[in-house]
């Protein structure tokens, strides 16, 4: 997959000329652009990388291929037409550059033998989102807006299905990468973490990204002071030996140098014009909205609108539905806004019609709810999250369960009286069924006591008998029901005492069955 990235990003032979030559000047400035000799010999195959698809961070996705500024070698018959982009591209936002330099510091306590540059996770950073679009982030330094890779649909990419219901990239169909440092919410999953001690781990702020790269670089015991471990590392982020020489291109730049600017005026990657020159990664552009949108039309947020405890016994619908409200930009309820509902998690329960996932369309009061859910077979905790918006998704996820059958009911299989001679035993077998509002309940506990018939019953000492293993006498036993609930109790024995006897039988939520015994001889 790696390869196709490859030839995806180099646009025809005059890009592949301009690379090379780009390469050949940054080794000419002491800043080597080409991996370590021992670590990658092409696009699929790499010392030590993770095999190419979604073992990579990013899902391999595409990434802005700008090569930093160069020193042109000042030599007779040398070319000076090379792409120099000018100073400013050592100046790195100032929250994004401190996210950078606290992740470093954060490694370096956790995982010190991993010895974390900095300078590497904003050579990733750079190539991955532009310095997150040039420092655009808030106080807290989260991103102004989503930046969100294409979908990972096997078209030209990686095909990598949804593992995030679209909590993370708006897409309940296939994952996409997303935020500053682009990982795919199946790798985030994983690796993320709280950066910026808020309780949260959000793709989207510089500071969680940061740190969560810093500790999915660290993975394996590596040494990121060796050229070889740190090559892994960077192909384990994107398995592309053109993604490689990249970031080591923008790392050994700013380990030459770097200055401080305010959020929002980085350097941005040069736009696409066609020529073939470094062009950004689609993967990294966020629709604009129009210059002058209206509030009153645009999406702003989602916010529950009353969805009671989602929870349900297997096999039956819950009586709860999630309900959302879409909301303008002026806090007003939007009406005709798409809303897409997704069960989430390793789970048998559905909505109506057996689908996993589906859209539908806010009302005027901009509420809509979800279809009626009804569990599966498979107990467990599950989520249910509602996404809506494109230019800036929002999502909501919600806490859902199913809980097991638990038997109400246990009843014989049959009404034959049950009769046997002193010292023999009975003909026949006592059946049992464990049931749920009358569904069977497979692996029910069950059971069997022989009791005495007091005012409080105990385990009786004489009269009828189950055998053990060993084929001693035993009074009691722990048993499981089968398949729909059924269950066929061991051959039972009559000792020399006649009489009538009661056998009991209860379950674990305590579903009681009483049946009679009769040790008699037979008539003359």
């Amino acid at each position: 997959m790696a390869a196709q990235f490859g030839r995806r990003l180099r646009r025809g032979a005059t890009t592949t000329a301009v690379a090379a030559a780009a390469v050949a000047a940054l080794s000419a400035s002491q800043a080597p652009a080409a991996p370590h000799p021992d670590s990658a010999s092409d696009d699929r195959t790499a010392a030590g990388a993770t095999e190419p698809g979604d073992s990579a961070a990013t899902g391999n996705s595409p990434y802005y291929t700008d090569l930093p500024p160069l020193d042109t070698p000042n030599k007779p018959g040398t070319s000076v037409n090379l792409p120099v982009t000018g100073s400013a591209e050592a100046g790195i936002p100032a929250s994004v550059l401190a996210a950078y330099k606290k992740a470093e510091q954060g490694l370096a306590s956790t995982d010190a033998a991993c010895r974390l540059p900095w300078q590497l996770l904003a050579a990733i950073g750079k190539v991955e989102s532009g310095q997150a679009r040039g420092g655009k982030v808030d106080a807290n330094g989260t991103t102004l807006s989503p930046i969100l890779g294409p979908a990972l649909n096997g078209q030209g990419f990686a095909l990598i299905k949804d593992t995030d219901g679209g909590a993370y990239d708006g897409d309940a169909t296939h994952d996409r990468a997303v935020g500053p440092m682009q990982f795919i919410p199946s790798t985030w999953a994983t690796w993320g973490t709280d950066g910026n001690g808020d309780g949260r781990k959000d793709p989207n702020n510089i500071y969680d990204a940061a740190l969560s790269a810093g500790r999915y670089l660290c993975a394996g015991a590596r040494d990121l002071s060796l050229a070889t471990d740190l090559d892994k590392a960077v192909l384990s982020y994107n398995h592309s030996t053109e993604y490689l020489r990249t970031v080591r291109s923008w790392f050994e730049y700013y380990k030459r140098g770097t200055h401080e600017v305010p959020d929002g005026t980085g350097v941005l990657p040069a736009t696409d014009t066609g020529s073939g020159t470094s062009s950004p990664s689609p993967s990294l552009s966020v629709t604009t909205p129009p210059a002058t949108p209206d509030p009153a039309e645009t999406f702003g947020s989602l916010e529950n609108a009353g969805t009671g405890t989602l929870t349900a016994t297997a096999g039956e619908a819950f009586t709860e539905r999630v309900k959302v409200r879409a909301k303008n930009e002026l806090g007003a309820p939007l009406g005709k806004t798409s809303v897409t509902f997704a069960v989430v998690g390793s789970t048998d329960t559905r909505f109506a019609g057996g689908k996993s996932t589906v859209t539908l369309t806010t009302g005027a009061d901009g509420t809509v709810t979800a279809p009626v859910l009804t569990a599966g077979e498979k107990a467990g905790a599950f989520k249910v999250t509602a996404v809506a918006g494109t230019t800036e998704p929002r999502a909501l996820s919600f806490a859902a369960s199913v809980t097991a059958r638990v038997a109400d009911t246990v009843a014989r299989t049959d009404d034959k009286a049950l009769t046997a001679a002193p010292g023999t035993e009975f003909a026949d077998r006592v059946g049992i069924k464990a049931t749920y509002k009358g569904t069977g309940v497979a692996d029910t506990a069950v059971t069997a006591t022989m009791i005495t018939d007091a005012e409080t019953p105990a385990e009786n000492d004489k009269g009828p008998y189950f055998k053990d293993e060993d084929g001693k006498p035993v009074r009691t036993l722990d048993l499981t029901t089968g398949a729909d609930g059924l269950l066929e109790l061991p051959k039972i024995y009559a000792d020399d005492t006649a009489g009538t006897y009661t056998l009991r039988i209860t379950t674990a939520s305590g579903a009681t069955l009483t049946v009679e015994l009769k040790v008699e001889a037979p008539a003359a």
